[in-house]
C-alpha cells in the first residue's frame, strides 16, 4: 500500500501521536485525560480530519476481540468470588522452605494464575498475600514483588487469554487456542527457569532464613540480686495459656444458674447455626459450579471452539447460577478498558489508511523473515524496541495482514518481554 495524500499522512499522523503521548505518558501536565480519554480523542481526530469516514470507524472496532474480553473477565470476577486466588496464595505458604522456597512458588504460581485469569488480575490480588508473607517471614517484599510482577507477564504470554494484546494476535492471525498454547508453552517454561534464576542470583543472600523465635530477657531482683531469664515467644505464649485457663475456672453453681437463664438464646443461636450451614452448602456448591464452568471453557476453548462465544456463554452460565442480580458483578468489568481498545481500534485504522504503517513494514520485510535465524532476530528485536516505545498495546495493533502472516508467535513474545 503506498502513502496516502500528504494532508491525509500529516493528519493522521497527528492523531495518531496525541493517542500514543496519552496511552504511553497518560498524565502528561498539558493533557492529563488518561489512556481511555486519549483513545478517544484520537478516533474523533481522525473522523475529523477524515482520514476514515464515520462508516469505517464503526466497522474498524472488532467485536469478537471486545466480546472475548468481556467473557474472560467476567469469568476471573467469579473465580475471584469462588476464592480461587485465596487458595492460590495459601499454596504460596504450604509447607514453605524459606525465602528462596517461596521465590520459586511465586514464579510458578504467577504464571500458571496469569496464563488462565490474565496478568493484571493476578497481580492485583496476589500482591496483597505476597506482602504478607514476606511480612511473616521477616523478608524483603521486593525480590517477591518483581518475581510477582515478571513472571506474571511471562506466563500470560501462554494463551489467548492471558493478556489483551494475546487476544488481538489471536483473533487477527486466526490461530486457535490449542496451536496458540504449544507454540508459546515451551518459550514460557524457559523465561519462567530463566526469570527464577536471575531473581535468586540478584537476592540470594536477602532471601537468607532468619531466626524464627527470638529469646526475651526478663530481668527481676531478688533479695537485692538482679537476675535474668529468658524466655521463647512460644514458651511465653504456653505460660499465658496456662494462666488465663485458671483465671477462667469459676463458681460451677454461678455457671449452671447462667445456663439455665439462657437456654432460650441457646436455641436461638442454634438455629441460626443451622441456617448458617444451608447457606454454606449453597455457596461449596455454587464454587464447584464455578470451578466446573471455568474448566469446560477451558476445554472448549482447547477444541477449537469460537473462543469469543465460548468466553460469553461461560460468562452467561456463570450469572445464571449465582441466581441473582448480575448488576454488581458486572460493575467490576474494566469498561475503561473496553473503550480504550474501541478507540484504539478506530485511531489505528486511521494510521493504516495513510500508509506508514505498510511502507515501514515493506521496508523491514526483507530483512525480518522468519525462514531463517536472522529474520526472526530482527522481526524480534523490532518488536522489542517498539513495545518499549510505543507501548505493547499499541504495537500489537500496529501490524496489519502482511505482518500477522511473518510470525506471531515472535510477535507475542517479543512484545511481552518488551513490556
Amino acid at each position: 500500500m503506498a502513502l496516502a495524500a500528504t494532508a491525509e499522512v500529516v493528519l493522521g499522523s497527528i492523531s495518531f501521536g496525541i493517542f500514543w503521548i496519552l496511552a504511553v505518558f497518560p498524565a502528561v501536565p498539558f493533557l492529563p485525560i488518561g489512556r481511555t480519554a486519549g483513545s478517544l480523542l484520537g478516533a474523533l481526530l481522525m473522523v475529523i480530519f477524515r482520514v476514515i469516514t464515520p462508516e469505517q470507524a464503526y466497522s474498524s472496532i472488532d467485536m469478537p476481540i471486545l466480546s472475548l474480553l468481556f467473557g474472560t473477565m467476567v469469568v476471573s470476577i467469579y473465580l475471584e468470588k469462588a476464592h480461587m486466588f485465596k487458595y492460590l496464595s495459601q499454596l504460596l505458604s504450604w509447607k514453605s522452605k524459606g525465602g528462596r522456597d517461596l521465590l520459586c512458588r511465586i514464579c510458578i504460581i504467577s504464571a500458571f494464575s496469569s496464563a488462565l485469569f490474565t496478568n493484571d488480575t493476578t497481580c492485583i490480588v496476589l500482591t496483597e498475600f505476597v506482602l504478607k508473607l514476606a511480612k511473616q517471614n521477616k523478608l524483603p517484599p521486593k525480590p517477591f514483588l518483581l518475581a510477582l510482577a515478571s513472571s506474571a507477564n511471562i506466563g500470560s504470554t501462554t494463551t489467548p487469554i492471558g493478556n489483551p494484546q494475546n487476544l488481538v494476535i489471536a483473533v487477527q492471525s486466526k490461530i486457535s487456542f490449542g496451536k496458540f498454547l504449544v507454540g508459546i508453552l515451551p518459550a514460557m517454561v524457559a523465561g519462567i527457569v530463566i526469570n527464577t534464576i536471575i531473581l535468586l542470583c540478584m537476592y540470594w543472600k536477602s532471601l537468607s532464613p532468619v531466626k524464627d523465635e527470638e529469646e526475651v530477657v526478663e530481668e527481676t531482683v531478688v533479695d537485692g540480686e538482679v537476675l535474668f531469664h529468658k524466655f521463647s515467644p512460644a514458651r511465653m505464649s504456653h505460660l499465658s495459656n496456662q494462666n488465663s485457663q485458671v483465671e477462667v475456672g469459676g463458681d460451677e453453681e454461678e455457671k449452671n444458674s447462667v445456663q439455665m437463664s439462657g437456654g432460650r438464646e441457646t436455641s436461638l443461636m442454634i438455629g441460626a447455626e443451622v441456617e448458617k450451614k444451608s447457606i454454606s452448602r449453597k455457596a461449596l456448591c455454587l464454587k464447584g459450579c464455578v470451578y466446573l464452568v471455568t474448566v469446560g471453557m477451558l476445554a472448549a476453548l482447547l477444541v477449537g471452539l469460537n473462543m469469543s462465544w465460548t468466553a460469553i456463554t461461560a460468562a452467561l452460565v456463570l450469572i445464571v447460577i449465582d441466581f441473582r442480580d448480575a448488576g454488581p458483578c458486572l460493575d467490576k468489568v474494566s469498561y475503561s478498558l473496553l473503550i480504550f481498545f474501541c478507540g484504539m481500534f478506530i485511531t489505528v485504522e486511521g494510521f493504516n489508511r495513510t500508509g506508514i504503517p505498510s511502507v515501514f513494514w515493506n521496508f523491514m520485510e526483507p530483512h525480518a523473515r522468519i525462514n531463517h535465524a536472522t529474520g526472526m532476530a530482527v522481526l524480534a528485536l523490532v518488536v522489542l524496541l517498539l513495545s518499549n516505545v510505543a507501548s505493547n498495546v499499541p504495537t500489537v495493533f500496529g501490524w496489519d495482514e502482511q505482518m500477522w502472516r511473518q510470525g506471531p508467535t515472535v510477535i507475542v513474545y517479543a512484545e511481552e518481554f518488551g513490556e
